[in-house]
């Protein structure tokens, strides 16, 4: 049978150059501690190639959020994205009830994702996305616990490319990271920076 990872690293070797590129400046990025990072099994049917990695925010034995980042590849271009290179995202992460019932809370999650680009000076176009909110109640053999909200963003975003074709993908992933955080209800980063709300944690600690 042949060896799942040998076969990936043949599909690295023949992809184009700005893709490995961009897939190396991924691999490369320094991260702060609190986001447990891997690669994960990439969707083949988005784009001719694909790299994705999945996340996890953790405090203590509490996992506060998750995530997956795919970067698509398309050396012809795509129309929809405006460029050869696609970001896609998925973020999720427990609320707070009282949090959850907020009306405005989709367009501030929205604008987390925004201003994280943003506030590392990235150039992107032709962003789209939804997020969802649910709630969930428990009854029977479960009705002890407590009823429980999330929040999903779903979003993609086209980088600009840089030099030689290829986007700062690194960047976009720290700016994906700092959404992470602020959704889990992490401080920002930044000492000092007292202007970032962020969203209360979950009550209680959950096994991982």
């Amino acid at each position: 049978m042949d060896d799942p990872k040998e076969g990936e690293r043949d599909a690295m070797e023949a992809a184009p150059l700005p893709f490995r590129a961009a897939v190396d400046a991924l691999r490369a990025a320094r991260l702060r501690p609190q986001i447990e990072i891997d690669p994960t099994k990439a969707p083949r049917r988005l784009a001719p190639f694909a790299y994705a990695l999945e996340a996890t925010v953790v405090d203590g034995d509490e996992d506060l959020a998750d995530g997956r980042l795919i970067l698509l590849h398309d050396p012809a271009g795509h129309d929809a994205w405006q460029g050869s290179f696609r970001m896609v995202t998925l973020v999720r992460a427990e609320l707070e009830p009282e949090m959850a019932s907020d009306p405005l809370l989709p367009e501030v999650c929205w604008s987390w994702l925004t201003g994280a680009l943003k506030a590392r000076g990235l150039s992107y176009g032709e962003p789209s996305g939804t997020v969802t909110r649910a709630g969930s109640h428990y009854f029977g053999g479960l009705s002890e616990r407590p009823p429980a909200s999330q929040i999903e963003i779903r979003a993609s975003w086209t980088p600009r490319e840089g030099l030689g074709g290829v986007p700062d993908t690194a960047s976009h992933l720290a700016s994906w990271c700092d959404l992470l955080a602020q959704i889990a209800g992490l401080p920002p980063a930044a000492p000092g920076d007292a202007s970032v709300v962020t969203l209360p944690q979950r009550r209680g600690p959950q096994s991982r």
